[in-house]
């Protein structure tokens, strides 16, 4: 297996601004730097090669058709590409399974840190630890709308009035809710750990 070469995430953001502008050198350079990493995230969830191969190429055309929407300020570039491919692949898999339940707003924290490091990161470095699996089991309990904003927060690192903003709720609103989302986090956390 060839090894990635790192991906500079400033690099990325200036083809994504020249994909916008539909240049396909551009978007030759952007697909042979990060469809490697792309691949194995889709092949995580997929677990099959040609239907992680058909969404990759589902998702570089949304990304071909949407880069002049990518926003810099809410994402690095690997994070809205990796978020493209997951949204792809949990489609692909409510097409294919009518009743699976899918977590589309449950970020893998480890995944995504994997995503934009600049190591080299073969698909079983991509295998979670028991901790991000217990993270991730406590997160998908939370109410949606209180997951997407500490996903938000969290994730995308925008502050609590940012967070608001975006979510068109009051700060005083985002601001329980976080709260309380790190509290049911923390006894959820305590009693796995007990368990």
């Amino acid at each position: 297996m060839s090894i990635p070469p790192k991906i500079d995430s400033g690099q990325l953001h200036i083809w994504l601004a020249a994909v916008a502008n539909k240049d396909a050198n551009a978007f030759r350079s952007l697909y042979d730097a990060s469809s490697p990493k792309l691949f194995g995230f889709a092949l995580r969830i997929l677990n099959k090669r040609e239907l992680a191969e058909e969404v990759l190429q589902e998702a570089f055309v949304n990304i071909w058709n949407n880069a002049g929407s990518y926003q810099a300020s809410l994402a690095a570039p690997m994070t809205w590409m990796t978020t493209i491919v997951r949204n792809r692949a949990f489609d692909l898999l409510r097409r294919l399974d009518h009743d699976v339940e899918i977590d589309a707003d449950n970020f893998d924290m480890e995944v995504m840190n994997a995503l934009e490091a600049g190591d080299p990161t073969p698909i079983e470095s991509l295998e979670l630890t028991q901790d991000a699996k217990a993270l991730a089991r406590c997160f998908s309990k939370l109410e949606g709308l209180h997951r997407q904003a500490m996903a938000l927060a969290f994730y995308h690192d925008l502050s609590h009035s940012e967070v608001a903003e975006q979510m068109k709720l009051p700060m005083g609103t985002v601001k329980t809710w976080i709260r309380r989302g790190l509290d049911k986090l923390r006894t959820c956390l305590s009693k796995l750990e007990a368990a």
